[in-house]
């Protein structure tokens, strides 16, 4: 099967349809680079791409990044050589078919001076104000500016938009967070411990030029890479040089990390300073209704991101937003879908990205107004949907857990179930972390029937007909512990009629993180939203039943008929997380029945006809 557009009835004209109609004009060519002096004295390293043949002025595409906007060469290096791997995809796109382009290492990465003092650091926000007053005042641009970019380059975009400047008028965050705390980092409380140590050393070896290091990391394997580019007038990559110098500075990822422990924690030299300031969902006031905005992310895009688009979506009223789900992982390197044809993802997702701009900021007359506002494809379905607006199922089906190991429609009698928490099971390295820091998986939870089978699971009896998931699956768990912390990790799976497991999707909670809260009007959200914040933290009574309820992380995917609906329960996952408590493994009591009744809520529609 394929998560191609080609057939589908979810748009009137489909992306790849679209891009047939947009042909490029020629190569985007070589860029001139430039310096460009911040308002400290900061100089930050720029390439700038023109059309082909372009006469007049033109709209640009900004596109700040911290992973090099170009990489110099080594001597000898095959033609064709690609010098810009992480910018290519939007030079290939947008210049072609006359747009202007702007690519900048953000200051203290690549060739560009300063040093970097957070994640997504605001110094970095005020910067690209400023490099918006250099693009509009350059004599190629017409004074209309769009932002675009993947993770780290979407939330940019966020940024940029936030700047309120008058010439941006779209953006597209792709696969990128909205709060960086709950969204990457920390989803339910959580540090991903080893996604903080991975992504350190990924940026260790761009930032300090260790070519010896980069070569692990699957986007930077080419041996002809050799380190950042150096702008036009530093010939001799001296001022190159000592910008890289300055990068040792740069702070260290495990150990900022370390100093948030809480959403609301400050930095002690820095009070003002919290995971507040480095998230998009801050300046989200900031964002002027008139900025169109494209959000897009993945089913397994990482923790918490398609949260992020989500959220996105429902918190800004800007009327010109999109959404955009789809089977992939961060950044659709790869089609997800366990009944994928090919690794790679069909989607014309280039299509749907050059539309939005040629409508929005290039305003031609495309169509995309007519189309529904939410598009997102339902796995084992292999289908694209349209949606006026999400969640696009709000009924839901409730499935209550009890003691013989089964999932019911109707409240059981009051029992127990318990599990001794092992600190040592984890869910391997083929999931949805791996490729947040850079690591190239192909294949999601192959061996998922050895992993969850580990667990304490339900199942329900065999579906009577096909019935299709699309939200976020809300669990409602009656919990005690012998410890005053708890991590607890839900997995929902289907298990097919010939016993095979498919993993669908997963959530995670740290029960001192358990008080819900009303979302605030910058974190739109349709799922039970906490704050994360230090006063409302609880620890748990140990012996005690204590209510936590908690959304796993949404999808869409079809229960064929005769299948089962799993949800397997755990304390850890040693891959990923951390112990909670450390050294301390748990024995967790789930009840189940009576008045302290665990189930699950699904966002379930039902029929063959789907």
């Amino acid at each position: 099967m394929s998560d191609s557009d080609r057939d589908s009835s979810a748009w009137r004209t489909p992306p790849s349809a679209y891009l047939a109609t947009r042909p490029p004009a020629g190569p985007a060519g070589t860029p001139r680079s430039h310096y460009v002096t911040m308002r400290d004295g900061c100089r930050l390293a720029v390439d700038v791409y023109l059309p082909p043949g372009a006469r007049g002025r033109v709209p640009a595409m900004f596109v700040p990044t911290p992973y090099y906007r170009r990489f110099a060469l080594r001597a000898g290096a095959p033609a064709g050589t690609e010098d810009a791997p992480m910018v290519a995809r939007y030079r290939d796109l947008f210049v072609p078919r006359g747009y202007a382009m702007v690519a900048a290492d953000v200051r203290g990465t690549g060739a560009s001076f300063g040093t970097r003092d957070s994640f997504r650091s605001p110094r970095e926000r005020d910067d690209y104000r400023e490099l918006a007053d250099w693009i509009v005042a350059q004599p190629w641009c017409d004074g209309r500016i769009g932002g675009v970019g993947i993770s780290y380059g979407g939330a940019a975009s966020d940024f940029l938009a936030s700047t309120g400047h008058k010439a941006v008028r779209a953006v597209a965050p792709l696969f990128a967070v909205w709060d960086t705390y709950s969204d990457h980092y920390f989803p339910g409380g959580l540090k991903l411990n080893r996604l903080a140590v991975n992504y350190d050393a990924l940026m260790m070896a761009l930032d300090h030029d260790r070519r010896d290091l980069l070569e692990q990391f699957a986007y930077f394997k080419d041996p002809n890479l050799a380190g950042p580019k150096p702008v036009d007038e530093d010939a001799d990559g001296s001022l190159r040089d000592e910008a890289v110098r300055a990068h040792r500075g740069n702070f260290r990822m495990p150990e900022l990390l370390a100093e948030f422990r809480y959403r609301d924690d400050a930095l002690p030299y820095d009070p003002g300073f919290t995971p507040a300031a480095f998230s998009p969902c801050t300046y989200a006031d900031r964002i002027p209704e008139d900025v169109a905005v494209f959000s897009v992310s993945g089913w397994m895009d990482g923790a918490g991101y398609m949260n992020g688009a989500i959220a996105r979506y429902l918190t800004l009223p800007n009327p010109d937003h999109h959404l955009l789900l789809g089977p992939w992982d961060h950044g659709a390197r790869i089609n997800v879908s366990p009944w994928r044809g090919e690794e790679s993802p069909a989607f014309a997702l280039d299509g749907a990205i050059l539309r939005f701009f040629d409508e929005y900021l290039m305003e031609r007359h495309t169509g995309l107004r007519d189309e529904a506002r939410v598009h997102y494809f339902a796995c084992h379905a292999e289908q694209w949907r349209a949606a006026p607006s999400w969640p696009p199922v709000r009924e839901t089906t409730r499935l209550y857990l009890d003691s013989d190991a089964s999932l019911r429609a109707a409240a059981p009698r009051a029992s127990e179930t318990r599990h001794a928490v092992d600190f040592g099971f984890g869910t391997g390295e083929t999931t949805r972390y791996e490729r947040l820091a850079g690591f190239d998986t192909r294949a999601y939870y192959p061996d998922w029937g050895r992993t969850e089978t580990a667990l304490p699971h339900w199942r329900s009896e065999p579906l009577p007909q096909a019935a299709e998931l699309a939200g976020h699956a809300v669990v409602t768990l009656w919990l005690s512990a012998t410890e005053a912390d708890a991590a607890v990790h839900v997995y929902l799976t289907e298990e097919e009629a010939d016993g095979t497991l498919r993993y669908v999707t997963e959530g995670v909670l740290r029960a001192l993180h358990r008080k819900l809260s009303e979302p605030p009007a910058n974190y739109r959200a349709c799922w039970p939203f906490r704050s994360f914040h230090r006063a409302d933290a609880a620890m748990l009574v140990p012996g005690v039943p204590a209510e936590l309820v908690f959304a796993l992380l949404p999808t869409a995917w079809r229960f064929a008929k005769g299948s089962r609906i799993r949800l397997a329960i755990g304390g850890g996952d040693c891959d990923h997380y951390g112990q909670v408590p450390h050294g301390r493994p748990p024995i967790f009591t789930i009840h189940s029945g009576g008045a302290h009744a665990s189930c699950i809520d699904l966002p379930l529609r039902a029929g063959d006809g789907i």
